[in-house]
Order: C-alpha cells, then structure tokens, then sequence
C-alpha cells in the first residue's frame, strides 16, 4: 500500500508553480529573490531550528520542498496559511 503525502494537494500544487519558476529565473534575479525564499525557509524551520545554511540558489527549493513536507507532516498551525504563503512568494518571483 502507497505512504500517502502529508502535504496538501493545494500545497504541493502551489510549492511545485514556486519550483517551475524558480528554475526560469535568470541567476541574477534568483539571487535578488532569494531573501524572500530564505525568510520562508526560516519560518518554516522555527525559532529552535539550526540555522539554514545558505548553499546558493541552486538548492534553495530543495530545502523549500523539504521544509514544506516538514511542516505538514508535522501539522502545525501555520500549515493551513502555507498555499497563501507560497502564492505571494511566487507573485514575488515574478
């Protein structure tokens, strides 16, 4: 029997338009757009976390989506603010 997801369909359908985009960006916009990626990825992590390493743009969605299924799976109360979250750092990519 398949694991299901503990991410959202609506999560992952929006996590997955910030990716498609993410990898479009020219490298010189990713770099001016990743303070606002690893602001998110910070929130996501909380205020206990280890500080995030910054491996360069070509990583940070890797680290999004892992943190996404983090929070999910975890249930916190930010996991239902988390579409909205994605759809407006997406509208911030653009």
């Amino acid at each position: 029997m398949p694991t299901r997801s503990p991410v959202p369909q609506e999560v992952s359908d929006a996590l997955q338009r910030v990716v498609r985009r993410w990898q479009q960006l020219p490298l010189d916009h990713a770099l001016r757009c990743a303070p606002a990626v690893r602001a998110l990825l910070a929130d996501l992590a909380g205020d206990d976390a280890p500080l995030l390493p910054d491996l360069g743009p070509g990583v940070l969605m890797d680290q999004l989506a892992v943190l996404v299924f983090d929070a999910c799976a975890a249930g916190g109360p930010g996991v239902d603010s988390l579409p909205s979250r994605l759809r407006g750092l997406l509208a911030g990519l653009s």
